[in-house]
């Protein structure tokens, strides 16, 4: 089993940036898919944006340019950056891992994107 804890969350203006970190009880080596999602108030759960370990990264269409997913294979993290934040960013991402078949999810830390 992976436990997933996130941190980084935070109020921010809109325009400003945030560094999320999401680590993992394990090593993330043999992780094949690590990811973020998040949830708006209203709205269904969304890919925000994954890496493999073969590093792949993919991103939804709202975030390219501006997000940046990375792995840390010495602290086992996978984290987010994320820049040129909207209020439409505003929502609770969740820490996502996938291997062979196994899915796991952090419980999730609040971005709030307002002035």
């Amino acid at each position: 089993q992976v436990q997933l804890v996130e941190s980084g969350g935070d109020l921010v203006q809109p325009g400003g940036s945030l560094r999320l970190s999401c680590a993992a009880s394990t090593s993330i080596l043999n992780i094949y898919t690590m990811g973020w999602y998040r949830q708006a108030p209203g709205k269904q759960r969304e890919l925000v944006a994954t890496t493999t370990s073969g590093g792949t990264r993919n991103y939804a269409d709202s975030v390219k340019g501006r997000f940046t997913i990375f792995r840390n294979y010495v602290k086992n993290t996978v984290g987010l950056q994320m820049n040129s934040l909207k209020p439409e960013d505003t929502a609770v991402y969740y820490c996502y891992s996938s291997t062979a078949g196994q899915n796991y999810w952090g419980q999730g830390t609040q971005v709030t994107v307002s002035s």
